[in-house]
């Protein structure tokens, strides 16, 4: 059976399909295992042993459509569930198996503040596609492969020990999901370690001024500096991330990385928490609860629509560094 997996984006949404990967081949080797992802996303998958081929496209997935169309597919695993994804089941005249999205339940959530969706982490929900197959969640969690051309050396390349260091994952797609820089100097003053600061180009600016506002303490900055799974590398070797919502909290969780997880606008409700299925005591969770204005997005804005921005600014800080410190002493798994 030639089965092909749809998940076009994002990094955290990518790596979450990955025990839906590794379970079909290891539940159902008679099946052979395409995917179809937008090209920035294709090296969270290339090194996965688990798949035959990868196919990418960058703006629109007509540009792969013959390629597909001549695979000849018995089934399409479709973990994206979006106008595109039903269009290109239809397209190739394969029968889909979808996940369930919520998202009537993910808009009153958002728009009245009734908490009505279910308690089930979402890679719990893509495994609801494939239950068709026999596949069940076998609760080993995520996989990222790196390579060795991936592998950065902490100690040459940052000045640090491999399991002496906090990365944080300063960046997030969206504003209302980021740490300020007041928050983050708050927490990183008062950190055992070093630190390293983990994030694309665009979060240079943020790592400069926390750089600026701590001169005295041992921080880092890789931001911009890395490749994606290089910037995954750092992290899995680090011994504890402290992470907005966003894909470097996801691949933490695939290296078994202790995780202290700050919400701003969005809910862990959403189904999108860290996801350690064999040890949950791996991760925290650190939120603004009783706020009548959140979540007032699932994915987030470039601003605060109240102008308030009071689910990050009124984060216990001291809390998250408590919970920072005492997952920075966890034994590595």
């Amino acid at each position: 059976m030639k089965v092909l997996i749809v998940r076009f984006s994002s990094i955290g949404d990518v790596v979450l399909t990955t025990p839906v990967v590794r379970a079909i081949r290891e539940q159902r080797p008679d099946c052979e295992i395409h995917y179809v992802t937008k090209a920035p996303f294709k090296s969270l998958l290339e090194h996965n042993p688990h798949l035959s081929k990868i196919f990418t496209f960058k703006k629109s997935v007509k540009e792969i459509l013959p390629e597909l169309k001549a695979e000849r597919y018995d089934r399409m695993i479709d973990l994206h569930h979006n106008f595109r994804s039903v269009a290109l089941s239809f397209y190739l005249g394969v029968k889909a198996e979808r996940f369930r999205k919520l998202n009537i339940l993910k808009w009153v959530l958002v728009h009245l503040k009734w908490k009505v969706m279910p308690d089930v982490h979402v890679v719990d929900r893509y495994f609801g596609a494939v239950s068709v197959l026999g596949v069940k969640n076998d609760q080993k969690g995520g996989e990222v492969f790196l390579s060795k051309e991936n592998h950065v050396n902490v100690q040459q390349d940052l000045g640090v020990d491999a399991a002496g260091y906090l990365a944080v994952a300063i960046g997030a797609q969206f504003a209302t999901k980021r740490m300020p820089l007041e928050l983050l100097t708050q927490v990183l003053n008062k950190i055992q370690l070093p630190v390293v600061l983990c994030g694309g180009e665009t979060d240079q600016e943020l790592a400069a001024a926390v750089l600026s506002s701590l001169p005295d303490k041992k921080i880092l900055n890789a931001c911009g500096r890395y490749t994606l799974l290089q910037s995954a590398s750092i992290v899995s070797q680090s011994a504890a991330i402290l992470s907005n919502d966003t894909g470097l909290m996801h691949i933490a969780s695939c290296f078994q990385i202790p995780t202290v997880s700050v919400w701003g606008n969005t809910v862990p409700e959403l189904g999108m928490f860290p996801y350690f299925p064999q040890d949950k005591s791996r991760y925290s969770l650190h939120q603004v609860e009783g706020l009548s204005c959140r979540p007032c997005s699932k994915i987030g804005f470039q601003e605060c629509p109240k102008g308030h921005f009071n689910c990050m600014k009124l984060q216990d800080a001291e809390k998250i560094v408590e919970r920072t410190n005492q997952f920075l002493l966890l034994p590595k798994k």
